[in-house]
């Protein structure tokens, strides 16, 4: 199979932003990752992340981007968005295809409200136009955990919240190793991503988005709340919204169909 993957950085600024790429079509889909991005970056894996998105890469050159290396106090979802349109345009990238998961999805909100000349079609997965009671509750904790190094704890709340309980049933034994492994040396890019978050409201300028857009919820969603899929649906003209019965904030992993669905959308939809 040919991947052409390719571990990348883009200036931004006085910094740089890490991406990874594969696939060799013409069309070009940018990827946002959530919150996962204060803890690890996509920087060098580009190999370990292409998999999912093997039915693209004749149609589609993929673009999966972290937030960029430096970010000060008081970055905002909304300037992410903007670096974000400079590292599409520094690439050389006029036309895309924009797929955000979790926070990755308020940025992509942002970008195709403000920046609708790049972005053509727009999937939000999982995500909120806003950071509702859920968010404040479940992000506030985190940041608790993050201040006080308990990895542990901010990892074993992040799988509880994310994941079906049928998913967790084999992975639960791992957990006392969750606090061991991937502890990253400082919390200030997560802590930086996380407080962006509770200060993310999007939800007066969705009428802006004018590209179609594909909406995806999880039913049991323990983050964000599946209300949020069905506001952002109400509030966004050209959208449709598919919810995952049976499963949270980690349907885009756990449904089987979740990749098919996103390129019967990308690929089909005028």
């Amino acid at each position: 199979m040919l991947w052409n993957a390719v571990n990348q950085q883009v200036p931004v600024g006085k910094t740089e932003m890490s991406y990874v790429s594969f696939g060799h079509g013409e069309k070009v889909l940018a990827v946002l990752p959530g919150l996962s991005d204060g803890l690890t970056t996509v920087k060098g894996k580009a190999l370990l992340l292409a998999p999912p998105y093997k039915r693209f890469l004749d149609r589609y050159t993929i673009y999966m981007f972290s937030r960029k290396n430096e970010m000060p106090q008081g970055y905002s979802i909304r300037d992410m968005a903007e670096d974000q349109a400079i590292a599409l345009r520094t690439l050389g990238i006029s036309k895309l295809s924009v797929m955000g998961v979790s926070e990755g999805g308020m940025i992509a909100q942002y970008l195709a409200i403000n920046h609708a000349d790049l972005v053509e079609k727009l999937v939000i997965a999982v995500s909120a136009p806003r950071a509702n009671a859920n968010v404040q509750e479940c992000v506030g904790r985190w940041i608790d955990y993050a201040k006080q190094g308990d990895h542990q704890r901010l990892m074993i709340d992040t799988a509880e919240r994310s994941y079906s309980d049928k998913y967790l049933k084999k992975y639960r034994t791992m957990y006392p190793l969750l606090g061991k492994l991937g502890t990253p040396r400082s919390y200030n890019r997560f802590l930086v991503n996380a407080h962006a978050i509770l200060c993310f409201d999007a939800s007066n300028e969705l009428g802006k988005i004018s590209c179609p857009t594909l909406i995806v919820g999880g039913a049991e969603d323990r983050i964000v709340g599946v209300g949020a899929s069905y506001e952002l649906n109400q509030s966004i003209a050209n959208s449709e919204l598919h919810v995952y019965d049976g499963l949270g904030h980690a349907a885009y992993e756990e449904a089987d169909d979740f990749y098919d669905r996103v390129f019967q959308f990308l690929d089909l939809t005028s």
